[in-house]
């Protein structure tokens, strides 16, 4: 297992910068926005080489949502997601991270009813993933897609729902990428859930149960590596969160060197 991040202000502004910042605190790995990613496509190729520290994953960077209401902001998120997953592929990142949406809808906050009935949604979910699985094949990359906790989102929220789509549709360029501050929130057995669905998590996001830097909650990431380490999980885990108030770079090399230890721990 090898932990990575998202960008900083404080990393630097050439990503040359960014990724000799990352691997002077210890970190593997860049998750990168997909905007980023297309504009700045050559000066990150090079940094990658320059420095040796990959492009992990890539979050962000499009329009839309592939489970939208609108049909025509449903079509924007695909043709952008479907052209990042190329760079994604290019580069070698593990794949390009797809929530269902964020924030549009939730069944746990008022007005409580969807626009849309189970069945419509889902066939709307397979629809986009069944394009966008064709666009990840062709770029040898990966679309992975993110289960969002009951209040973000209201279609997909824990890993059992997202394998039992990937399984109905058949999509080999489908993976899941487990979130833990969600999971904190959704699984009934975060263990169980990584164990049942071992075979497709290809990613990882790191937060704390209360969204900050891991060491700052309660999530019990000693245990959780080590289930991660039993069903083979050998990828990235990148870190999604709010820092500890004061130094953002000290705040990262703490970080850096609690994980670690988290990762070795018995």
């Amino acid at each position: 297992m090898k932990i990575a991040t998202q960008d900083r202000s404080f990393f630097g502004s050439t990503y040359e910068q960014k990724l000799q910042s990352l691997k002077t605190l210890g970190f593997e790995g860049f998750e990168i926005d997909g905007r980023n990613l297309i504009e700045r496509f050559d000066e990150i190729r090079k940094a990658v080489r320059t420095t040796g520290i990959p492009i992990s994953s890539v979050c962000g960077g499009y329009r839309g949502w592939i489970g939208a209401f609108d049909p025509e902001e449903r079509a924007k998120a695909i043709a952008d997601i479907g052209e990042i997953l190329t760079y994604a592929g290019e580069i070698g990142a593990a794949g390009v991270i797809v929530p269902a949406a964020f924030g549009i809808f939730s069944k746990k906050l008022p007005p409580f009813r969807s626009p849309r009935d189970a069945a419509e949604e889902r066939q709307v979910l397979l629809d986009s993933l069944g394009r966008l699985n064709e666009r990840a094949n062709r770029a040898g990359s990966r679309l992975l897609l993110e289960p969002l906790n009951r209040y973000e989102d209201h279609m997909i929220n824990r890993l059992d729902e997202a394998g039992s789509l990937i399984r109905e549709g058949g999509f080999s360029g489908v993976k899941i990428m487990a979130d833990f501050f969600h999971m904190q929130i959704e699984e009934p057995d975060v263990h169980a859930s990584l164990r049942a669905e071992a075979s497709l998590i290809a990613h990882v996001h790191l937060a704390d149960s209360n969204r900050l830097q891991p060491g700052y909650g309660h999530t019990d990431f000693p245990a959780y590596f080590k289930t991660l380490r039993d069903i083979g999980f050998g990828g990235y885990m990148a870190v999604e969160c709010e820092l500890a108030p004061g130094d953002g770079m000290q705040a990262y090399a703490e970080m850096a060197a609690y994980l670690k230890s988290c990762m070795t721990a018995e």
